[in-house]
């Protein structure tokens, strides 16, 4: 005898409220999934089911307090957040459940970037340079000369370089970086550039002293300088805090000239167009030539030929980002930036 429509309802009911899917209300009561959903009132149609599996370690209010220390820096890693909780929880629990944790709460890991170490002092004095010229524009920015000293390695950085290699090909000549045991050798250079591109660039082979410096200041500078026909008078110099830079004998040889110089914060590579500039040539170092060079005196000639290649529309890019990277800074409080 079938059962009446009411008593099946109500079994439906019952079982849907107990947590049941359609699926095993049907078989239970032997009867399809549309008659149970027919009788299904609409508000528990919707009803999740019972989730199955292993409970989960940690709660919300540990997510939320490991979380926190993270974002506030008190924990570096998930390694420290594991390390906190098992302690704290008396509880045994991986790394990797902490990265879980940190990844279902919207953070990411990034590969931590290197800067120039920065104290109270540095942060006051950035954030000092960045309030002093935040209205500075664009056309403002063109009007610096930027300068810097760089070291080029022959065989390139130290950074990762990629490739690409067919599944179970054995390792060819072109998908590895060939290293010296000592280093293969290096050249360091000092250039600058302005708003109409690149300067002239001068190779240092000897220890860089103020009297070295002076010379670079009175050639490579001077030059670069007429080469582009700059009004001197309207121009900054920037050069960093180094010794060398801030010694009295090259005060007195920058008062020769009639540019202003631009009173620099240390510490602030970030602030330097000039640095993007130096990763462009050495990418290019790496990625214009198929074989390393063979010697010094053939990677002083490709430094200074990709050095040439530079455009003035690459050098204008980096310079105009300046008003950015001074928001940056004041945003920051003097602190780190994305530059």
């Amino acid at each position: 005898m079938r059962r009446p429509n009411l008593e099946l309802k109500n079994n439906i009911i019952q079982l849907r409220n107990e947590g049941l899917s359609f699926a095993q209300i049907a078989s239970k009561l032997n009867t399809s999934t549309s008659v149970v959903q027919y009788h299904c009132p609409s508000s528990l149609r919707q009803l999740a089911t019972i989730k199955k599996g292993r409970k989960r370690i940690l709660t919300d209010r540990d997510e939320r307090l490991v979380v926190r220390k993270i974002v506030s820096g008190q924990l570096k890693n998930a390694v420290e957040g594991q390390m906190m909780l098992s302690k704290g929880l008396s509880i045994k629990l991986s790394a990797e459940t902490v990265r879980r944790s940190l990844r279902r709460n919207g953070l990411k890991s990034i590969k931590k970037p290197k800067k120039p170490l920065l104290n109270a002092k540095h942060m006051e004095e950035r954030y000092k340079f960045a309030l002093a010229h935040k209205d500075w524009t664009k056309e403002d920015w063109r009007r610096v000369v930027w300068s810097d000293e760089t070291k080029i390695n022959r065989f390139g950085s130290d950074g990762i370089t990629w490739g690409w290699k067919k599944e179970g090909e054995s390792l060819q000549p072109h998908h590895v970086r060939p290293t010296l045991k000592h280093g293969g050798g290096s050249i360091m250079v000092w250039g600058c550039i302005t708003s109409e591109g690149p300067g002239y660039l001068t190779r240092i082979d000897v220890n860089m002293t103020s009297d070295v410096y002076c010379e670079i200041l009175n050639d490579e500078l001077r030059k670069s300088i007429d080469y582009y026909d700059l009004d001197e008078s309207k121009l900054h110099f920037q050069h960093d805090n180094d010794p060398k830079h801030t010694s009295k004998k090259t005060a007195e040889e920058l008062r020769k000239f009639q540019f202003q110089v631009l009173p620099w914060p240390s510490q602030s590579p970030d602030l330097n167009p000039i640095e993007h500039i130096w990763a462009l040539l050495k990418r290019r170092l790496v990625s214009d030539y198929e074989d390393p060079p063979s010697g010094i005196l053939e990677l002083w000639d490709r430094v200074e030929e990709v050095w040439n290649s530079i455009t003035k529309e690459e050098c204008l890019q980096v310079i105009d980002s300046m008003p950015d990277r001074i928001r940056a800074v004041i945003d920051a409080k003097g602190g780190y930036t994305k530059y």
